[in-house]
């Protein structure tokens, strides 16, 4: 695995923690491992507003 270093907003670090402290996710590392897959796969399963799915940011 390797080590990436990013800058999130403290709020959003805090609703993290809640999921950490909820046991939802066993640390910080995982929930956000989570969210990229989550992001990766629905980029690979192509727009489709009407299934409610995010629209994630292309930068």
């Amino acid at each position: 695995m390797e080590r990436v270093t990013l800058r999130i907003p403290k709020q959003q670090i805090e609703e993290v923690e809640q999921l950490v402290d909820s046991g939802e996710f066993p640390n910080r590392s995982e929930a956000i491992r989570s969210a990229v897959r989550e992001m990766v796969n629905d980029q690979q399963d192509g727009p489709n507003e009407q299934s409610g799915k995010r629209n994630w940011a292309k930068v």
